[in-house]
């Protein structure tokens, strides 16, 4: 089994990123600058910042250090998701580059995204630890990764570079193996709510 594989929900479709995503997740989704509020790069909305982005994104992929997904909604490109950090000998990998056109936001495509990247790590790959970091800012992330329910570590001060040299403070989650059985369900539960409403 293969960390880049093609993960399908109900409503959501993750597939392995490739080039022929880009115009696609640009015209559909990448365009809306309320995407980039809080990415690592701001200004994706510029053409040109999105397609570097892309790039950079598809050299990590290629060098093996990233696991990108475009995120498909209903059958529309919404989005993008990744792994990232994979640390196979500790049996830890995190999901983050996460973003969601505004049309996605509020209709379970975040929640079946994340349970499919989080079977896909405990159940497929073996993975005892699945963490997730954020802008400290970020109220929005934040409140999200706290419904999966990931458990929050900290703040990390000063931790990384964004946006031309500005620090940023990154807030720590995770979910671990023995929390994964609970943590799926609430997630079911969730999913199956937005469905059925």
């Amino acid at each position: 089994m293969s960390w880049s594989t093609r993960l399908e929900g109900q409503l959501v479709l993750l597939e392995p990123l490739t080039s022929a995503h880009e115009e696609a997740l640009w015209v559909a989704a990448a365009a809306d600058p309320s995407v980039w509020d809080w990415m690592v790069v701001r200004g994706g909305d510029s053409r040109d910042l999105f397609s570097r982005w892309f790039d950079f994104l598809r050299a990590e992929q290629a060098a093996g250090r990233v696991v990108p997904f475009a995120t498909l909604v209903r059958g529309v490109p919404a989005g993008h998701t990744s792994f990232l950090n994979l640390r196979e000998r500790d049996r830890s990998v995190e999901i983050g580059h996460t973003w969601l056109g505004r049309p996605a936001w509020g209709t379970g495509a975040n929640t079946e995204a994340k349970l499919l990247l989080l079977e896909h790590a405990f159940d497929r790959m073996g993975s005892h630890r699945v963490e997730f970091k954020t802008d400290a800012q970020n109220e929005r992330a934040r409140a999200s990764l706290a419904a999966i329910p990931a458990q929050f570590e900290g703040v990390h001060r000063r931790h990384m570079i964004v946006r031309d040299g500005e620090r940023r403070d990154s807030a720590w989650y995770s979910v671990i193996v023995d929390e994964w059985p609970e943590v799926r369900g609430i997630l079911e539960r969730r999913l199956a709510a937005k469905l059925s409403g």
